[in-house]
């Protein structure tokens, strides 16, 4: 945890300063890995949302298609009437209530990053980096939202089957400085860009490791660093824990990278992590004066 973080959003918004971002996950799906059906309706959703901001979330992520291994394609017309009702009462109970939280959408479609940009989310969360759906990057220039750039090999369906690098950090490196390159040239302001490395998403147990324990490489953009780590399968494939068994394992790594550098955390437990980040900055030296 290295200083205080900011992040510029949609509306001339800057979230920030804090010395670190809980991002909560609201998934409004039948088949996410870890609580796909929690939250079949939009009211359901709203409510966990609520709970997630009071929990201490700064940014609730809303998502409407299951990015995991082999998850079945979402078509644009059905990710849009799960999210959008979502989004948008989300935000609504946001600025009724003065809450201090941004709405993010979690999505890869330029179709459902409009629109929820429209009912009032100011990030736009992208596994593909906008190599999915190309006209998602006009959506970015004209809206200039928070965006989660994220490294994927592969598409979901098929992008756990033998992923294979030569160097996994050097490649990520690398496809990050490309698509800097190609959304800044599109519009897209740099500094409403977080990098996310991609922990699972066409990599094996090895190239998640060989990631985290090289984060810090990531820091040469000067651009802060957002990580999904949250209940994932690297726990189970290292500690050989179930689904319903990881939550220690995720509070442990996300205090070790937030002392590394890690400052947005994307999660399903907000309350147990803000308890970790608190204790990770109260111990800082080059922190703990603002605490």
């Amino acid at each position: 945890m290295h200083g205080n973080v900011h992040w510029n959003v949609s509306g001339g918004r800057v979230l920030g300063p804090a010395p670190f971002f809980v991002v909560g996950i609201v998934n409004v799906t039948p088949d996410s890995f870890y609580d796909g059906g929690t939250h079949p309706t939009a009211e359901t959703a709203v409510a966990h949302g609520v709970k997630l901001i009071d929990d201490g979330a700064q940014v609730l992520d809303i998502g409407g298609e299951s990015t995991r291994p082999s998850a079945e394609h979402v078509g644009t017309g059905e990710e849009l009437r799960r999210v959008v009702p979502v989004v948008r009462e989300l935000a609504r109970y946001v600025r009724e209530n003065e809450k201090d939280a941004a709405i993010s959408v979690d999505t890869y479609k330029a179709a459902t990053a409009a629109a929820a940009l429209e009912a009032g989310a100011v990030v736009v969360n992208d596994i593909s980096g906008c190599r999915y759906d190309p006209e998602l990057m006009d959506v970015l220039a004209q809206y200039k939202p928070g965006y989660v750039l994220m490294h994927c090999q592969g598409i979901p369906g098929s992008m756990q089957n033998n992923p294979s690098y030569v160097d996994v950090v050097d490649e990520v490196i690398d496809f990050f400085d490309q698509r800097l390159r190609v959304l800044t040239r599109a519009g897209v302001p740099e500094e409403n860009i977080v990098l996310d490395p991609g922990i699972g998403f066409g990599k094996n147990l090895e190239h998640n490791l060989e990631i985290l324990r090289n984060i810090e490489a990531f820091g040469r953009f000067g651009l802060p660093i957002y990580m999904g780590l949250s209940n994932k399968s690297l726990w189970g494939d290292l500690l050989g824990l179930e689904l319903d068994q990881r939550a220690n394992a995720t509070q442990v790594a996300t205090a070790l990278l937030s002392a590394r550098g890690v400052q947005i955390h994307r999660v399903h437990e907000v309350g147990l992590t803000v308890q970790s980040l608190k204790i990770v900055k109260a111990l800082d030296r080059k922190a703990s004066s603002n605490f």
